[in-house]
């Protein structure tokens, strides 16, 4: 089996791009570099299609070393026909291969097995191929006390095992049910008994039944979710009672079994009914609710990564000196003050609501904190009192005598997992940790892809039954999108965190230490080929990271650029038929639209990487993100008691899942907007019209107040 072949066809690709690409990825290259800097090679694979590459190279290869494992096996039984190698090498997935290998896999004694050791096996086949033998009187045949075969029922018992086994072992025959069964089966789930009540939430899946190929991830994901919790009971069902006969019949026709009235057509077909209740429907049942749930978790884990992607890539409000403020009532509202670069200048708790209700207190203490420090943007987290809280800053910008600032309201979701984590501590072993949970709402303002990436992404809570998905396979996931992420906006080597720097493209843990312990000690890195001086950062890891790192104000402008050093000799060029200096280059698109790309292509650089030079020094160091803006809840709605239905309010959105979006109105809950409410047309994929982060125009639908549900819709 060609596994490039197979990737290339899937992808719809060139094979020649696809056999450059997994060159590069065995030999250690990652797949931000790989799509970024090697272009030519791939034919400008992007980063998505890699992954995908990626995914279903580990698959196939995977496949491949099983299919040697099960053909070394059968070999050695001496079973292995031209016939069956053929069928194993070709099988293109890992069910149909343990299906052709299950006759032949090595297991307990079967009653089958036991059967076929007393002798039985010929009385078994003799019957199947000619019906018109009498089971009975061939049966007396075979009795054998010192085998235990004392009468005729038990002979035909040992018999029927061996046929039933025979027909549940048939891979063809396996195959075509399973199809079948996707085809028109149906999930079926019901409340357990006296689960009713402290199983409410499952309500919507006390009765239910869908189609197994039509259901939705988040539907099966809740019913087995039901099920693991003891509430509901799951099982695959058919639709109609003649989809039941279909399957015996087709057992049967495998093996050329009839009802003629033949002596031994009852025997042979009670052989199929037993077959289908006993082995194979059960057997399919199992294998099909598997794969449901593996195609519902890489559902759920997609949806996870797409909104993970959005909330990493979320517009940062830029490097300004930003008041974060962590609210509370009792305990206070923490207060806390950054500079530019997100490091700590000030901390202080005042208690502006009930019980203390010092209100102007606060405002005082908080408008010295922006005059000394000249804030410029206040950063309010949305948890307990954030509308309260917001008030409170909204009062003191409209009396802030110079104005200029600005407030959003911002997730806190993920910044208690970071106020405890060792990073946290790291950072500023002596402080309190509800302050370092400020210092993260402030800076998750300044830029929030830099600050997520110190809380692992399962803690942000963008998922859908992300507890409930395989998590080797979703932590993969999620890597596999902060790498992306980070790598497509790039890090400031000066000043960003371990965390950041440990997902640049060839970099780790530990290097990223040693890089930031390197500028500790040594001052600020002046140019990109300093990073060669840090210890394990070897040549690969160089050529793989360097072009995502910045140096911002160093000797060399493109030190600050996504050129590559390897590519500093194309811009060399291009600085000699300008006859200017790259000062007066980088950022002057007219001067650089008098190159013409083709001139500087060469042997090692071709026409994908020169356009990309040319972009890249008109707009050097450009980020990818959009364009910051911030919501405007409505005054006067604080809590879900405040909502009526018909208001029209404006919100941002926190979650995107296959049914829909969650929108933050202000109200401390979220409130959903199905997928059939958001758009005056039929939408399959929610993504289709929002994006974690998005701000959005809704109206209240519904307010349940005692199930704390807020139901929303985005129609004109």
């Amino acid at each position: 089996m060609n596994i490039n072949k197979i990737i290339a066809d899937e992808l719809s690709v060139k094979l020649s791009q696809i056999d450059a690409a997994v060159k590069l990825l065995d030999e250690g290259s990652t797949v931000p570099f790989v799509a970024r800097y090697r272009k030519e090679a791939t034919g400008g694979l992007s980063d998505t299609e890699l992954r995908n590459l990626q995914e279903r190279l580990v698959y196939l290869r995977e496949l491949e070393e099983r299919k040697e494992t099960v053909l070394a096996s059968i070999e050695k039984q001496g079973k292995l026909t031209t016939e069956l190698k053929k069928s194993i090498i070709y099988t293109d997935n890992k069910s149909r291969l343990e299906d052709l290998y299950l006759p032949y896999k090595p297991k307990r004694r079967t009653k089958a097995q036991i059967a076929k050791e007393v002798g039985l096996e010929p009385l078994a086949l003799s019957l199947l191929l000619n019906p018109n033998l009498d089971p009975e009187f061939e049966a007396k045949k075979y009795l054998n006390e010192e085998c235990n075969i004392v009468d005729v029922a038990t002979a035909l018992d040992g018999a029927n095992q061996i046929l039933m086994e025979k027909f549940s072992e048939d891979a063809d025959l396996v195959t075509l049910l399973r199809d079948y069964l996707f085809d028109h089966g149906v999930l079926q789930s019901k409340v357990l008994k006296g689960k009713e009540e402290s199983g409410a939430k499952f309500k919507d899946y006390f009765a239910f039944n869908e189609p197994i190929k039509k259901i939705p991830s988040h539907r099966a994901l809740a019913i087995f979710r039901g099920r693991k919790e003891g509430v509901l009971s799951a099982s695959l069902g058919l639709e109609r009672e003649r989809d039941n006969d279909f399957c015996l019949q087709k057992i049967a026709n495998r093996f050329s079994i009839q009802k003629r009235n033949r002596n031994a057509d009852n025997w042979l077909w009670e052989c199929v009914v037993w077959t289908w209740k006993i082995k194979l429907q059960l057997k399919i049942e199992t294998d099909l609710l598997l794969a449901l749930r593996e195609r519902s978790e890489i559902e759920a884990i997609k949806v996870f990564r797409e909104n993970l992607k959005n909330l990493l890539m979320a517009a940062p409000a830029g490097r300004f000196v930003t008041m974060g403020l962590d609210p509370g009532l009792r305990t206070g509202v923490k207060a806390v003050v950054v500079d530019d670069t997100g490091k700590l200048l000030e901390y202080i708790t005042i208690f502006p609501h009930a019980p203390k209700n010092e209100w102007d207190r606060s405002l005082h203490v908080l408008r010295e904190l922006i005059a000394k420090y000249q804030v410029k943007l206040m950063s309010i987290g949305n948890g307990t009192a954030s509308r309260e809280t917001e008030r409170l800053v909204d009062e003191l910008m409209r009396s802030n005598e110079d104005g200029g600032l600005t407030k959003a309201v911002v997730s806190e979701a993920g910044a208690s997992v970071y106020s405890a984590s060792e990073v946290a501590a790291h950072e500023f072993p002596d402080l309190d940790v509800s302050y370092r949970g400020a210092v993260s709402i402030a800076r998750r303002l300044q830029d929030p892809l830099a600050e997520l990436v110190k809380i692992d992404p399962k803690a942000i809570g963008v998922g859908q039954y992300q507890h409930d998905v395989n998590q080797m396979k979703l932590s993969q996931g999620l890597d596999a999108v902060v790498e992306d992420c980070v790598n497509s906006v790039g890090a400031d080597v000066n000043t960003a965190s371990v965390p950041l720097l440990s997902s640049i493209a060839g970099l780790n843990e530990g290097i990223a230490k040693n890089i930031v312990s390197y500028r500790e000690e040594h001052g600020r890195f002046l140019e990109r080929r300093d990073l060669k001086k840090v210890p394990r950062l070897g040549d690969k890891s160089f050529e793989q990271a360097v072009g995502f790192l910045r140096i911002m104000g160093g000797n060399n402008p493109l030190d600050a650029s996504a050129v590559h050093p390897e590519a500093y000799s194309v811009v060399e060029n291009m600085l000699q038929i300008l006859k200017k200096p790259i000062g007066d280059v980088m950022g002057n698109a007219s001067l650089l639209k008098e190159l013409k790309p083709q001139d500087f292509i060469d042997k090692k650089f071709g026409l994908p990487t020169i356009k990309d030079i040319l972009a890249e020094l008109q707009k050097p160091g450009r980020d990818p993100r959009p364009t910051f803006k911030t919501a405007e809840f409505k005054d006067g709605i604080e809590t879900i008691k405040d909502l009526k239905v018909g208001m029209q309010l404006e919100g941002v959105v926190t979650n995107v899942t296959n049914f829909g979006a969650f929108v933050d109105v202000g109200v401390h809950q979220d409130g959903l907007v199905h997928i059939s409410q958001m758009a005056n047309r039929y939408v399959a994929d929610p993504h289709e019209i929002v994006k974690v982060g998005n701000i959005v125009q809704v109206k209240v639908v519904e307010v349940d107040l005692p199930r704390n549900r807020i139901q929303l819709t985005m129609k004109a």
